[in-house]
């Protein structure tokens, strides 16, 4: 149990004089749970900052160090209502995972309940209006009771759960009303059972809760999975580095028990641990994670390498400037959380509705019974009158309002390429004004190619593409595409930081760096073509020739962009790759405001101006190093050659060689959130006249089922506008389209 832990052992003591906890916080149901929990554990002295991420139920805390105890903290909560006990990702997960279970045997009671109280019902509809005798009708009603009640005491314990918590701590939320109407209208439905009444609605009921928990396990779902990915790093991080002592012996450490100012080696196919300068020794360096360029870095003396970059071939000694808490990779797993955390506030539009909606329901029904109870009507009509203000006031037309129109949204979006995310994700990007691009992998495409093959002799080109294949350069597989036979040369010889050789027919042939190649002349010729592009040459005997590789820009970049200019949206790229790099695709794609060079914490700042600019961000990146970025955007976009870790704080996904999935995610969503404002009126206006007739008694119980059922099947045909259609060629399906990224893959 929590409150039996020594907490101070999670504590983490700061630089400022400050103290951290991470907290797993259960009970958490809504968004207005963020508010309550902030604002509370702000009234205790000394606390300097609380933020709680909705998707991973975490709880960051920051008080000034020894101004209370942490279990003050888990205290306080408690009294709000909630259980904490420290952040531990595997022990959270696991309890996702017991909950996801959970919520889908709730489901499958629901399901199988409703399908065959359902039968009972038509059976009794259609006896009704034939010869059904009333003895028949009475054991179809108690059958019905027998299957109901059970099926509605475990299937409805997660809106049961969420409306006591939301009592206890005087506030509403919308299962509040669901909770009172299920269970007035079951004991309206047993009492009328025992009278031998000629309706009961369990079957209203039980319908109900089933696409209710439909709603709330689909959710469940598409949180877990992005939790899964998105709450750790740990993969980019080397547990061990090879400290170099005082007395020059290498030891094995690990990476906590290394300090600034340690000297540290790093040998060659050997993720990096550390922040650091190269002391001495040069190697290729992949500085994906930094930059979200694929392309190695060479590094020497004095050059900066940063923890989670993998080094490539040769040997480096480093001094070490930061490890653990201090380096680049931390900061961007606290950029991660905090932008995560950020994105967690915003509030759905069918929850703004929630909050106005689920009093005034309360205040409909408690009035109706007054009134007639105070006109001289008994308790009994009073009761039923009141139900029926309920049933039909029931927020099964609002509660379908937006998440019919997500799912067939969704639909159109997977037929478009693209895969979505998140639920809310429809009404963020409805409201986007500018997009921001990073370029490599986003605007161009992620795999590297040769653009000049056609000016290459074919023999040298085929004999640089076979000799290629045993190389592990990214500049080197890109030019083993070329190759025709896909057998390697035997007897290659791979020179760590300058390229490959061996021996054909009895000449060496070489295939690398222009030094290496001696081919300098002939590079600096080729390069002046392209400056974009990287030299990769080939030497065999006295041939000599150059492939410049890159990575070109996406087939449709050019006019997506200009389109997405010319309907009024401020295109713009924000790059970690050298400005010298971003320059020329910024003037090819008509792009003015474009910055290169920027690390993860720059793209953030970037987009927070841009921010208090009043704009609506919707970032496009693919990189590791877009991924606070991302997060920390209004809504965001990744390919599906992007990182795992990128792709899941990216609110949808979209696939192939294309840039048009963005335009039409946009389209589709703009659409989508017209649809859901209409659904939401469409449930107003129904309810405008349909309460007052419930009010007045000329609306019996079932006549506002019908009602309450007509009102929802209205809201779903709306919503089946939201197909509409895109602009992708029919040409190029999705299932072409996901072999081909698997196949990349």
């Amino acid at each position: 149990m929590a409150e039996t832990l020594d907490l101070s052992i999670y504590v983490t003591r700061q630089g400022d004089g400050t103290a951290h906890l991470d907290l797993a916080v259960e009970g958490i149901d809504c968004a207005a749970c963020i508010d309550e929990i902030e604002g509370g554990l702000c009234r205790l002295e000394g606390i300097v900052d609380t933020r709680l991420n909705y998707t991973n139920h975490r709880l960051a805390v920051e008080w000034r160090d020894g101004t209370l105890a942490p279990q003050q903290i888990v205290e306080e909560l408690q009294r709000l209502g909630y259980r904490a006990h420290p952040f531990r990702a595997k022990l959270v997960e696991e309890e996702e995972a017991r909950r996801a279970q959970w919520l889908l045997k709730c489901l499958a009671v629901a399901g199988f309940a409703s399908m065959n109280i359902m039968l009972l019902a038509v059976s009794v509809w259609s006896g009704n209006v034939t010869d059904i005798t009333p003895e028949t009708r009475d054991f179809f009603h108690w059958l019905a009771a027998l299957i109901a009640l059970p099926a509605v005491a475990y299937a409805g314990q997660p809106f049961f759960q969420s409306a006591m918590h939301a009592l206890r701590n005087r506030r509403t939320n919308m299962d509040v009303p669901i909770v009172i109407g299920i269970l007035l209208a079951l004991s309206v439905s047993v009492f009328e059972t025992i009278n031998s009444a000629e309706h009961t609605y369990f079957d209203s009921v039980v319908m109900l809760l089933f696409f209710l928990l439909c709603g709330r396990y689909l959710d469940q779902a598409m949180r877990r999975k992005t939790r899964a990915v998105a709450s750790n790093l740990a993969s980019f991080r080397a547990e061990v580095a090879h400290r170099i002592d005082d007395n020059g012996e290498v030891v094995l450490v690990p990476t906590a028990a290394v300090q600034a100012g340690d000297r540290v080696l790093v040998r060659p196919g050997e993720r990096i641990a550390v922040d650091g300068i190269v002391l001495s020794g040069s190697s290729d360096v992949d500085e994906s994670l930094v930059t979200g360029e694929t392309a190695h870095r060479s590094v020497g003396v004095d050059g900066q390498v940063y923890a989670g970059s993998m080094n490539a071939n040769g040997t480096l000694t480093l001094r070490v400037t930061a490890a653990g808490k201090g380096t680049l990779l931390d900061e961007v797993e606290r950029l991660l959380e905090n932008a995560a955390a950020a994105k967690s506030r915003y509030v759905q539009l069918a929850d703004r509705v929630a909050r106005i909606y689920a009093p005034v329901v309360h205040t409909a029904a408690a009035v109706t019974a007054l009134t007639w109870i105070a006109t001289g009507a008994s308790v009994h009509d009073a009761l039923l009158t009141a139900i029926a203000v309920l049933i039909i006031t029931c927020p099964c037309a609002l509660a379908l309002a937006v998440p019919v129109v997500q799912v067939v949204a969704s639909g159109a979006l997977f037929r478009a390429g693209v895969f979505l995310n998140a639920g809310d994700a429809f009404e963020r990007l409805a409201k986007v004004d500018t997009i921001v691009f990073d370029k490599t992998g986003t605007l161009t495409l992620p795999t590297m190619s040769v653009t000049n093959a056609g000016d290459v002799e074919p023999g040298l080109l085929e004999a640089a593409s076979r000799l290629a294949l045993s190389s592990h350069h990214p500049l080197a597989a890109a030019v083993a595409q070329m190759a025709h036979d896909r057998r390697p040369y035997d007897d290659v010889t791979e020179e760590p930081g300058q390229g490959v050789r061996t021996v054909v027919n009895g000449t060496e042939m070489r295939l690398g760096s222009p030094a290496f190649c001696g081919a300098e002349d002939v590079a600096d010729k080729a390069a002046s073509t392209d400056p974009m592009a990287s030299v990769i040459a080939l030497s065999w005997g006295e041939k000599r020739t150059a492939l410049l590789v890159r990575q070109a820009l996406r087939p449709d970049a050019e006019a997506i962009v200009q389109n997405l200019r010319e309907r009024g949206f401020d295109c713009r790229i924000l790059s970690g790759d050298r400005p010298e790099a971003v320059a020329p695709i910024a003037a090819t794609l008509g792009i003015a405001l474009w910055r290169g060079g920027c690390n993860p914490a720059g793209k953030i700042e970037a987009l927070e101006a841009l921010k208090a600019e009043g704009r609506k961000v919707l970032m496009v990146g693919d990189g590791l190093n877009d991924a606070p970025a991302l997060a920390a955007a209004h809504v965001s976009l990744s390919p599906i050659s992007a990182a795992d870790l990128t792709q899941a704080h990216a609110d949808a996904v979209f696939l192939g060689d294309r840039l048009r999935p963005v335009q039409d995610t946009i389209d589709i969503a703009r659409r989508a959130h017209r649809l859901m404002r209409q659904n939401l009126g469409i449930a107003l206006v129904y309810n405008l006249i349909a309460v007052p007739l419930a009010f007045l008694g000329f609306v019996t119980p079932l006549v506002a089922a019908l009602a309450m059922s007509g009102s929802s099947t209205l809201v779903t045909l709306n919503a089946l506008r939201a197909r509409g259609h895109t602009s992708e060629p029919r040409s190029e399906t999705v299932r072409s389209r996901v072999v081909a990224a698997t196949q990349g893959a």
